[in-house]
């Protein structure tokens, strides 16, 4: 039988350097790993939870229906709600681009609405030094919206934000 170690509570910030490396690798399995041996020790820990939800919308381009909603309850344990909807915007907008690349047009369209609305939510929350990051992820995802044509086709006439986003 196999045993997990239980990580020592003096090396948590260490380790979650290791997972941010990891992930700035491409290798969110690594940092997945490392952020939930973190989290036995600090359930609780904000940069090992936020990291986690990362490192699982990273898996989203061929795992979006595994990783999705654990990414959200992941997002939802975090204190503060601008972190809290933010985050899960990042989600959506994550797995919006994983339906896009598996043909779900309608479903990417619906998600990527989903961020728009929390980044619009998460902008009016924002403390100053995070304002522009809402911004950044509203305007890539009206980006994403605006020149996709089978997004554009996706989105029919009822579809409010889709539509204040293009003007109509």
């Amino acid at each position: 039988m196999y045993e997990l170690k239980r990580l020592p509570g003096n090396s948590i910030e260490q380790a979650l350097v290791k997972a941010d490396h990891y992930r700035e690798l491409n290798q969110p399995e690594e940092a997945e790993s490392i952020c939930r041996d973190v989290l036995a020790v600090d359930a609780d820990h904000a940069g090992a939870l936020k990291l986690l939800g990362l490192a699982l919308t990273d898996q989203m381009h061929n795992a979006w229906l595994r990783v999705f909603d654990e990414a959200l309850e992941v997002f939802e344990r975090l204190d503060s709600e601008y972190d809290r909807v933010y985050y899960t915007g990042i989600a959506h907008e994550r797995c919006a681009k994983a339906q896009l690349e598996q043909g779900q047009a309608h479903n990417a369209t619906v998600s990527f609405e989903t961020a728009l609305e929390l980044y619009a939510r998460a902008e009016q929350l924002a403390p100053p030094d995070s304002a522009a990051d809402p911004i950044l992820r509203w305007n890539r995802c009206v980006r994403m919206l605006t020149t996709h044509p089978e997004l554009r086709d996706a989105s029919g006439p009822s579809r409010g934000i889709m539509h204040s986003v293009l003007g109509d």
